[in-house]
């Protein structure tokens, strides 16, 4: 892909699943990455199987310290912070919306859409707005759809397709700001989604399979490189064609 060598991204969540199948492509693609998730034994693990081109720095995603210490890092190691990745997610709660404890809403939109913005704000302010760049936000088809069972990390990822569309508009022409809204991918996240009965989930999938980390890594790299270098303000459904059967 055009435009993605020597770059530096940050892409949060990226221990495992997608967060680090991103990782993986950027690197692929000539990338440098700082890679972040909450454990440092697994980050340390995914950091050398990437290679001499990523560093991490562990912390929780909503803590702004941390957000500076991974963009330092970033500036430190390799001159730039040129790409962004939301993609640290939590879904601590399911059922019904009239079941939920207010405190589990809150800390759902803290991490998937306030420290979404905080990280955008962060990287425009010490990289991007001096020198350009590319943002992805990973949402959901959870954020398309009414989601019973998860409707409340469904509210938030509706949000984080709102929030990539208003600073697509307040941050151009020199930073573009994209989504992608994934069905289910087979991650230790979503196990509890399709563990045990994978073959009846999939069947309303037009494609007649769950995703898999690599579908999203490819979206996103795209999405980050000059070849989609007109866009911004969109959200990627990748999904497999289960929307169009009416499912999610």
């Amino acid at each position: 892909m055009n435009g993605i060598a020597g770059k530096t991204a940050i892409v949060t969540g990226a221990s495992r699943g997608i967060g680090l199948a991103i990782a993986q492509r950027l690197v692929l693609e000539g990338a440098n990455v700082v890679i972040t998730a909450r454990t440092e034994e697994t980050l340390a693990a995914a950091t050398t199987s990437l290679g001499d081109r990523a560093r991490y720095v562990a912390g929780r995603a909503d803590d702004t310290d941390h957000q500076d210490e991974v963009i330092a890092t970033a500036l430190e190691h390799f001159g730039s912070a040129d790409l962004l990745v939301n993609n640290t997610g939590i879904n601590p709660a399911y059922g019904p919306l009239m079941d939920i404890d207010p405190g589990v809403a809150r800390k759902i939109m803290d991490v998937n859409v306030i420290a979404a913005l905080s990280w955008v704000q962060k990287i425009r302010a010490a990289w991007q707005g001096a020198h350009g760049g590319a943002i992805v936000n990973v949402a959901s088809i959870a954020g398309q759809r009414p989601a019973p069972g998860i409707a409340m990390y469904g509210v938030s990822k509706a949000a984080l397709i709102h929030l990539t569309e208003e600073l697509a508009l307040e941050l151009g022409p020199g930073i573009r700001v994209n989504a992608v809204a994934p069905a289910i991918v087979k991650t230790d996240f979503a196990k509890a989604l399709y563990e045990g009965r994978e073959e009846k989930v999939a069947a309303p999938y037009a494609l007649k399979r769950l995703g898999v980390p690599d579908d999203i890594g490819g979206v996103v790299a795209f999405l980050l490189s000059d070849d989609a270098g007109w866009m911004t303000g969109q959200t990627l459904t990748v999904d497999g064609g289960v929307l169009l059967a009416g499912g999610i």
